[in-house]
Parts: structure tokens; sequence; C-alpha cells
């Protein structure tokens, strides 16, 4: 399963995922406040988003929400210490899938986790995609403009994809360098802009257009 954890609560987030892992998930990213959980749940797939009731900079009530009128469509688990019938009401009318009071045995959290990622389908993404006139496919991971193929390396090509995913939206250099390199990865974020200027080189050059303050988009 690869999951995504928003927990501010250091110690508890730590621990959760450490046991997650041990217990066999594919990949736990872990955010500490709602805006994260929000960028990080609309840039990338997952089977469950994992989400704390507060959460500093948007609650996940609020984030819940935000995330189902974008169109969300994978699972959320609410977490939380309120325990009363009308927040879980409120909860589950947010949007959440499920929801787990605090404190929880882990192997409760991993069997409601195995039982929404069931029912969770992964969004069928094409394998070729067509953007003004480039051709991008996905399977021989190749950048074509007609007939002329487009040399990649393929971290400019992950991060030609990951925008084209996003087309319309601005995506942080913390998201690109978390998706991309990863953040245990000893690279800057230099490495982001010096990694779009190559890719601007091959490309049109307002293609990728910078977000002052935020970091890059391709427009819709």
């Amino acid at each position: 399963m690869k999951l995504l954890l928003a927990e501010d609560d250091v110690y508890l987030g730590e621990l959760i995922v450490h046991m997650l892992k041990k217990k066999g998930a594919d990949k736990v990213d872990w955010v500490q406040e709602g805006e994260e959980a929000y960028d990080y749940a609309l840039a990338s797939f997952y089977d469950v988003l994992i989400l704390d009731w507060m959460l500093p900079n948007g609650d996940g009530v609020e984030i819940c929400k935000r995330l189902r009128k974008q169109g969300y469509s994978g699972a959320i688990l609410m977490l939380t210490a309120k325990d009363a019938v009308q927040d879980r009401v409120q909860g589950l009318e947010a949007g959440a899938d499920d929801y787990l009071v605090k404190p929880f045995e882990i192997e409760e959290l991993v069997a409601r986790l195995k039982a929404l990622s069931r029912r969770t389908f992964i969004p069928i993404q094409e394998e070729i995609v067509r953007f003004k006139d480039f051709t991008l496919n996905r399977t021989s991971h190749t950048l074509h403009r007609g007939d002329q193929e487009i040399f990649l390396t393929p971290r400019e090509f992950q991060l030609l994809d990951l925008l084209l995913q996003n087309k319309g939206r601005a995506l942080s250099r913390d998201i690109l360098l978390d998706r991309i390199w990863g953040y245990d990865a000893d690279v800057s974020l230099k490495t982001i802009d010096a990694t779009v200027k190559l890719l601007r080189k091959k490309l049109d050059a307002d293609m990728i257009q910078t977000v002052r303050g935020v970091g890059y988009k391709i427009d819709e």
C-alpha cells in the first residue's frame, strides 16, 4: 500500500510510520500540516490518506471537504480523539470513508487500511499524453515533437510527467523534491530549479511557468 499520513504529533507520526512500514506498507509519506496534506494528496496517488482531525494550517475536516470538492476519489481515514456520535457524523459527511478514535491499536489501523485499499480503484493513466505538438509516452519514457525524439534524463521526464498530471496547479519545490528525488536524497532545492532550466531549453521556453514563492506549473 502507498499511504499518506497527515499527523502533527511528531512522536505519534514517527511511531505510525515505523509501524506501518514494519507491517508491510510499500511507502508512507508523512506531513504535519493540513495544506501539505491537501497538496500531496492531489499531486500523487495514494491507496489511503490517513488524516488527523486536528492539524495546523487547515484541520482534517476542512481538508477532507476541499479534496472531495476537487474530485479526489482516494480513500480517506480520519483519526481523532473525538468519539461523540455527532463528531463521527461530521467527519463522514465531510467525505471521510472511515473513522478511527485515538488511542488505537496499530493492528486495527492496518486492518482498516487494508479494507479501504481493497475498495480503492487506481485511476487509469493514459500511457500516451499529447500536449501542444508534443507526445509523451509513459511506457517507453520518451518524448517526441512531431517525428523528432527529444532526449530527456529520467529526472527531466519525471518532472515533466508530474507537471502534466497536475496541469493548472502550481506544485511547490518541496513536493517536486519529494516526488522525484525523495526527501532523503542529498540534493537541494536549487537542483529542481536547474532541472527546470534544462527542461525548458528542450521545450517551449514559456511552457513551464514559475509561480513566485511557490514552485512551477504547466497551464491547462
